[in-house]
């Protein structure tokens, strides 16, 4: 059996949440919308996915809007509040490090005439708040800035940040697809205004993520159609995905990450010749170790693991096969030959230490293999 090391692409549906969804794929089949027996049942599984959502991050019901994912969660973010707020200005302001979702709308509302200030991050992938602060005018709009990088477990300081947009009256959005598997990402905590979420990441289905939008916050909607979600996503709702949705989240939430197995993972790597850690050596993610490997190509790498059962990334699932160096790593000031060697290995719930040891030993000789049989450069006669 493979050992699975790529859960920030997506974690394996935990056995509960398939179990609350039954129902609403089986025998519940009633549309959310409709006013009889069926619609109703569907409209209360809705309901209470949605206050348990809700009162595991510390707001209100009528605060979650349920989408296809984090990434329809953050284009209806970014769109929903520049849109609505473009009278009195059009600047963002972003990170160079975010995830493809957010940096793809960004570009593309410059290209509708906003303008996108992208603050850089020091060599772990942090923004410094006192950069933010400073890159905020008048005509400043929204602020989107990560909870953790997905690509490389960043940690950002997060509260910070919400603290340095409150203070300017700025709204502020952050993507907490990868950080909320591991705790709730509470608004109040962290001064957000608007947080997406996405419940694949932590146990729950695909297709399915939500977007916290604090009440009074002006949003236009993206989707047109129906009045669902108080008119702010139309279209009906995937009632099961919801349900399980929250059932993931909930397990999730009373499981402790084991940080010693992570930690072990980069102990051992890094003490290899020309393995270098990428993020944060302590404030990361719990379950995320990423490095960059000299000599080697990322994709080669993990194909090689793939063949011996370990099932890795070179970073992003969203940009797997560009031939491009993550756009992360060249923003934390990484070499760019040196970037294409990227590897990233995230941990579940069900990873054991064997597994752990079995992978540091089969990454050590598919590194020494890749070396050996790399090109050599020729000298110069």
């Amino acid at each position: 059996m493979a050992i699975y090391l790529d859960h920030a692409a997506t974690s394996p549906l935990r056995p509960e949440v398939l179990e609350a969804m039954m129902p609403y794929l089986t025998t519940h089949h009633g549309n959310a919308s409709s006013i009889h027996a069926s619609g109703r049942r569907a409209r209360q599984g809705l309901d209470e996915a949605r206050e348990t959502i809700a009162g595991l991050i510390g707001a209100k019901p009528r605060e979650i809007v349920f989408t296809s994912g984090g990434t329809e969660a953050d284009n209806l973010a970014l769109k929903g509040v520049a849109w609505a707020a473009s009278a009195r200005g059009r600047h963002i302001i972003t990170s160079s490090v975010e995830h493809k979702a957010v940096m793809n709308t960004c570009a593309m509302l410059e290209r509708r005439g906003f303008e996108v200030t992208y603050l850089p991050v020091d060599r772990y992938g942090r923004v410094d708040p006192s950069e933010l602060a400073a890159a905020i005018t008048e005509r400043t709009i929204l602020v989107s800035v990560m909870a953790a990088n997905n690509e490389v477990g960043t940690l950002q300081p997060i509260a910070e940040i919400g603290a340095v947009c409150r203070a300017h009256n700025v709204p502020f959005h952050t993507d907490a697809v990868q950080a909320a598997a591991f705790g709730p990402p509470t608004p109040d905590a962290w001064q957000a205004t608007l947080i997406a979420l996405s419940a694949h990441k932590l146990g729950g289905p695909i297709g399915i993520g939500a977007l916290y939008v604090r009440q009074g916050t002006a949003l236009l909607p993206q989707m047109q159609g129906g009045a669902q979600e108080r008119q702010r996503r139309a279209g009906t709702e995937n009632v099961a995905a919801a349900v399980g949705f929250a059932t993931a989240m909930r397990a999730s939430y009373r499981e402790t990450p084991n940080t010693a197995l992570r930690d072990r993972l980069i102990g051992a790597l890094t003490g290899l010749t020309g393995v270098q850690l990428t993020g944060h050596p302590t404030e990361r993610l719990p379950n995320s170790a990423s490095f960059v490997i000299e000599g080697i190509e990322g994709g080669d790498l993990v194909a090689a693991l793939d063949l011996e059962g370990i099932e890795a990334s070179t970073g992003s699932a969203c940009t797997t096969g560009s031939v491009e160096p993550s756009h992360v790593l060249l923003a934390m000031g990484i070499d760019e030959q040196l970037a294409h060697g990227s590897l990233r290995l995230t941990l579940g719930p069900e990873t054991t230490a064997a597994d752990v040891e079995r992978t540091i030993s089969v990454v050590e000789g598919c590194v020494a293999r890749l070396r050996a049989s790399a090109p050599q450069v020729a000298a110069s006669a």
